[in-house]
């Protein structure tokens, strides 16, 4: 198995992926978000329940993007 340098901070819906990606962003980090449905619709096998967002960051930057997400979630 590769090991990889990213790890899943999220999995969420993609109206507060898109949210918490954005914030990533402005602190200059950036967000890989993995889409499993859209891959399957992109594939041909269609879906029409959109399902959960998975959303890495670098291992790097794990500490400060979970700050980041803990605060977003306190409002």
């Amino acid at each position: 198995m590769l090991k990889s340098n990213y790890q899943k901070i999220y999995s969420g819906n993609q109206f507060d992926v898109k949210a918490i990606v954005e914030k990533l962003h402005s602190i200059n980090i950036e967000g890989v978000v993995k889409d499993e449905s859209e891959s399957g619709r992109l594939a041909g096998f269609a879906s029409a329940i959109p399902g959960e967002q998975d959303l890495y960051v670098h291992n790097d930057e794990v500490e400060k993007a979970l700050e980041l997400i803990k605060s977003h979630f306190k409002k």
